[in-house]
C-alpha cells in the first residue's frame, strides 16, 4: 500500500462498516452524484484467465444511458488497461483509470500516466516470466505499465509467489498489490483511490459525491476516498474486511441496481 493509501485508510478507520451491511439506497437524483465503477468482479464475472471475460449485452447500453443522464459524471476504476475496457464494452467510450490509476482518461479525452523508465519495465517482464517458469501454472498478464501474477490455476503456488514477487518489488522498485488470486506489480503511488480523487477535482465529477462499486482488496483505497468524500461505498461480492457501508452479492446484482437506478431517473 502506497503513503498515501495507508494515510486514507487510518483515517476512515473508524468508520467501521456494520455488522450486516444492506444494499445502497437508490439516490433521487441524478445531478448530486459520480459514478465510478470497478469492473472485474463488480460489473463482470470474475473468470480463471482475463481473456475468458463475457460482458453482459444490456451492460453497454445501460451504461451509455446512465452516463447520459449524469451529465458525463460515469467513470471506470478498473485493474484492466484502458485500452482493454474500450474494447469490451465498445462502442462505449467513458472516462477510465486503467491499471490501478497507473493511467487516467478524463472526460476531455486527455491521457494522464504514471512514468516508469523502459529499463525497469524491461527487467520487470523479465524477472516475472523467468518466475512462471520457476512455478509451473502462474499466468503472467503482462499489461505493459503493470504486471500481474495469477496464481488461481496453481494455488499451491501462492506463497511462494508472494516472497518471489515481493523480491522483485524490492529489487525494481514496483510496488506489490495483492489482489484476488493475484499479486500485481505496479509504479508506486498509484491507486484507485488517487484516480478517484483526480476525477473529483475535474468537470463533470467535481462538485458531487461519489458512488462507488468494487469487489477486491484494490478497491479499498477508492472506498475509502468515496466515504470520505461522503460518498456511498459499496462492497460487491462475499468479502466482509472493507471499509465500505454498502454491499451487494455479485456482478448480477450490480446490474439489477443499475437498471432500477436508470429506470428511476428517466
Amino acid at each position: 500500500m502506497s503513503a498515501r493509501g495507508a494515510e486514507l485508510a487510518r483515517g476512515v478507520a473508524a468508520m467501521r462498516a456494520p455488522p450486516s451491511r444492506q444494499a445502497p439506497p437508490q439516490p433521487r437524483t441524478a445531478r448530486d452524484w459520480a459514478l465510478f465503477l470497478d469492473v472485474d468482479g463488480t460489473l463482470l464475472d470474475l473468470v480463471p484467465t482475463p481473456d475468458a471475460v463475457a460482458v453482459p449485452p444490456a451492460l453497454p447500453p445501460l451504461l451509455r444511458r446512465l452516463h447520459d443522464r449524469l451529465g458525463g459524471a460515469l467513470a471506470f476504476v478498473s485493474g484492466r488497461p484502458i485500452a482493454t475496457l474500450d474494447r469490451l464494452f465498445a462502442p462505449l467510450r467513458v472516462p477510465c483509470a486503467g491499471l490501478h490509476g497507473v493511467e487516467r482518461r478524463d472526460a476531455r479525452g486527455l491521457v494522464h500516466r504514471a512514468t516508469q523508465d523502459e529499463a525497469s519495465l524491461c527487467e520487470l517482464r523479465r524477472a516475472s516470466f523467468e518466475l512462471a517458469r520457476a512455478l509451473p501454472g502462474i499466468l503472467v498478464e503482462d499489461k505493459h505499465y503493470t504486471v500481474a501474477l495469477h496464481y488461481a490455476n496453481a494455488p499451491q503456488h501462492q506463497a511462494a509467489l508472494l516472497a518471489a514477487a515481493a523480491a522483485i518489488a524490492g529489487r525494481t522498485g514496483f510496488e506489490l498489490q495483492a489482489g484476488h488470486k493475484i499479486y500485481e506489480l505496479k509504479p508506486p503511488g498509484a491507486d484507485k483511490g488517487g484516480a478517484l480523487t483526480a476525477f473529483l477535482e475535474e468537470p463533470p465529477f467535481c462538485g458531487r459525491r461519489p458512488l462507488f462499486f468494487g469487489d477486491d482488496l484494490t478497491d479499498e483505497y477508492a472506498h475509502a476516498v468515496t466515504r470520505a468524500r461522503g460518498g456511498m461505498a459499496v462492497q460487491v461480492g462475499a468479502r466482509v474486511d472493507s471499509v465500505a457501508q454498502y454491499a451487494l452479492d455479485d456482478p448480477a446484482s450490480v446490474l439489477r441496481w443499475l437498471q432500477r437506478w436508470e429506470e428511476k431517473l428517466s
